[in-house]
């Protein structure tokens, strides 16, 4: 169990990283949801909320932490099943308590706005590129062959190995490698990690087109600094992307390979911990040296006072949801976070984010029958 332990510790780390640094990561024109002009993104009422924001967050993460060593010393869940459940209830209840002290902050940020009056006096303007798209903003999708031709080596060598593999397979892991479902060997349950690698290679590149063809949004104080900052923001997290898919397809290859060869069992904990440890450390790196928007990323470019974002605040549902019936774009970046949301007034959008889900979950009950 202590090794167990010792692992979800290990797991909440990373998760306490980018949200109690939440603030630092997220645009300079954007401060707990709602929309700033850049040059305010340093005043000292704004440096004072972020620095409260992440000492609350740290004691609450230490607090979690407390709790967490509580439930696992008295009750002593000895297998990865059972942790897995406790973790994930865990993160979970933190991932809920963490909304609701942003919501606090954030209710603050807007009555700060209101007060201080901002954009008074300052021209609102949205800033675009005419040509933004036509330039290299991700990498192309033909990296993924390098995954496809994993697969396809796997398949070979699972065909032709078929009579070694055991007549019982495991079809379901916890979270630390442990076998929690099995099922009768079949033609169609081996094929069970080849397709889900495929889907997942499918998706992955589906994120990195996405990546590719989101909204525009550039700082209209500093519109060409922030279009060299987007720009590398998009190459790096698709940069992240295919390396990710490429570590996923291996950890994938490796498990359907260790059912024809025990000797890959003896390292199965070992490999299934240490790719996702990998991409993990890349998460976080990426996030603390670009931010959101490329925002941590360096530029020199003088920015302009006198005008600002238009202010779009209305749109954005206790600054996290965007609804906006108007705006054809399905994706855009999060405001307050890293990464990318979806316009929630865009019935596509939806389709496509259920669809995603509801794939991933039947194929695994679909090929086990």
């Amino acid at each position: 169990m202590d090794h167990i332990f010792w692992i979800s510790i290990i797991l909440f780390i990373p998760i306490f990283i980018i949200l109690i640094g939440m603030p630092y990561w997220t645009r300079r024109t954007e401060s707990f949801g709602v929309s700033i002009p850049s040059d305010v993104y340093m005043d000292k009422k704004l440096k004072k909320m972020r620095k409260q924001y992440a000492s609350v967050m740290t004691a609450f993460s230490i607090v979690i932490l407390f709790i967490f060593y509580l439930i696992v010393g008295k009750h002593s869940p000895n297998d990865g099943e059972t942790m897995g459940i406790v973790l994930s209830i865990t993160i979970l209840g933190f991932m809920i308590i963490s909304f609701l002290i942003y919501l606090v902050f954030h209710k603050q940020m807007k009555q700060l706005k209101e007060k201080e009056k901002w954009n008074e006096q300052r021209q609102q303007k949205i800033v675009l590129q005419t040509n933004f798209y036509q330039q290299k903003l991700i990498y192309s999708n033909y990296w993924f062959l390098i995954t496809f031709a994993l697969v396809a080596v796997t398949l070979f060598i699972t065909f032709t190995q078929y009579g070694k593999i055991p007549e019982r397979i495991p079809t379901q892991y916890d979270l630390f490698g442990g076998v929690t479902n099995w099922t009768e060997k079949s033609y169609r349950s081996v094929l069970i990690m080849p397709i889900t690698q495929i889907y997942m290679i499918a998706l992955f590149m589906f994120i990195n087109w996405m990546i590719g063809r989101s909204k525009q949004q550039l700082n209209a104080q500093n519109p060409d600094g922030s279009i060299e900052q987007n720009i590398i923001f998009r190459r790096r997290w698709s940069v992240f992307l295919i390396a990710s898919g490429i570590l996923l397809t291996v950890l994938f290859s490796v498990i359907q390979l260790s059912f024809i060869y025990s000797i890959l069992t003896t390292y199965m904990t070992v490999i299934s911990l240490m790719f996702p440890a990998i991409m993990i450390i890349g998460v976080i790196v990426l996030v603390i040296t670009t931010g959101q928007g490329g925002s941590r990323v360096k530029n020199v470019r003088t920015a302009d006072g006198t005008v600002i974002n238009r202010d779009d605040d209305h749109y954005w549902k206790l600054g996290q949801f965007y609804f906006n019936r108007n705006d054809p774009s399905l994706f855009l970046e999060k405001r307050f976070g890293v990464g990318w949301t979806i316009n929630l007034a865009k019935p596509l959008a939806w389709l496509i984010l259920i669809g995603i889900f509801v794939i991933a979950a039947g194929l695994p009950i679909l090929l086990s029958k």
